[in-house]
């Protein structure tokens, strides 16, 4: 199955539709039972092909940027012949997509945000901090910006504001400052050095708590190198304009800053536009969209435990309402 590539101009950076299919069942089957169109991050594709199996009479546009993980996928989901179409692009660009293949609207989308196993357990990737890798973590290999450039090259300031922001790092500063210390010496070329000068710039007292304390680091730089934050900022109103009356958007968030973000564009499309206070809300006011979950969903302990990946997901879902207001 030869994935398509969008037209657009492919420097533009942003977020990969990729994340490894974390054994939540929940989008695939309570949010679209009636199904006839759907579009989905692709990753390994895993959640698409739950998707076509729970619904035979869906067809499904998967998009990737990750030329690796179309190629797996599509040969994943080749059972399903040409109800499947596959397009490498950002998701940010969901509605270029929708235009080159024709297609208006959708009954269901699911953004599986993240990262996916092939891009985990690939060392050359670079996107572990367990192993000795090269500094790259771009999602799409033809994007400019890499991990080795920023901790290279960038300034103490901006690389502290980006482990604040991005990996919600206390010890943000004393890591840049040790950073462009070390960097000064010797520049960076592989993981190992950095996690090293990652560790020792945390206190002993915090290094033993909170997971591997290049964690946050790492989520930071990758999350920065993909631009991930700004395609989702694109993709989210683009994703709810292009649901069909009664489709449904369900995203998969694995850290904060992510969630956060659904949440809000959720609460402000499923909330009615009028001022606080008035009794009754006029025609042509009403909320275009309601939440089809209270809050974000997690993994229960049996689903963490068959798939430790899991643990950090969170799910979020809304629907376009039958009825609009006019």
């Amino acid at each position: 199955m030869e994935p398509r590539r969008t037209k657009r101009n492919r420097s533009r950076q942003g977020r990969a539709w990729s994340k490894l299919a974390t054994g939540h069942t929940t989008p695939t089957c309570r949010f679209w039972p009636h199904a006839s169109s759907n579009c989905s991050p692709l990753g390994l594709g895993g959640h698409a092909g739950l998707i076509l199996d729970a619904c035979p009479q869906a067809s499904l546009i998967g998009i990737d940027r990750d030329p690796a993980a179309l190629d797996v996928a599509g040969e994943r989901l080749a059972r399903f012949g040409d109800r499947v179409r596959l397009y490498r692009a950002i998701y940010h660009e969901l509605p270029e997509v929708l235009e080159e293949a024709g297609v208006r609207k959708v009954q269901g989308i699911c953004l599986d945000l993240g990262l996916s196993s092939l891009q985990i357990d690939r060392r050359e990737r670079g996107f572990a901090y367990s192993v000795d890798s090269p500094l790259d973590m771009r999602m799409d290999p033809d994007s400019e910006l890499t991990a080795q450039t920023i901790v290279n090259t960038w300034p103490a300031i901006e690389i502290s504001r980006a482990l604040r922001i991005h990996g919600e790092e206390r010890f943000a500063d004393r890591i840049a400052r040790r950073i462009v210390t070390a960097r000064e010496q010797e520049p960076f070329t592989s993981s190992a050095r950095l996690v090293s000068v990652i560790a020792d710039a945390i206190p002993a007292a915090a290094r033993n708590t909170g997971g591997h304390p290049a964690k946050r680091t790492f989520q930071a730089l990758r999350i920065v190198v993909n631009a991930e934050l700004e395609s989702l900022a694109g993709v989210l109103p683009a994703a709810l304009a292009a649901l069909a009356r009664g489709g449904r958007l369900a995203v998969l968030a694995y850290h904060s800053g992510e969630d956060r973000m659904v949440k809000r564009a959720f609460a402000t499309a499923s909330t009615d536009h009028v001022p606080v206070g008035v009794p009754a809300v006029p025609a042509g006011y009403q909320a275009q969209y309601s939440l089809l979950t209270r809050g974000a969903e997690r993994p229960d302990a049996a689903e963490v435990e068959a798939n430790p990946r899991a643990a950090s997901a969170r799910l979020r879902a809304i629907a376009r309402n039958q009825e609009e207001s006019r």
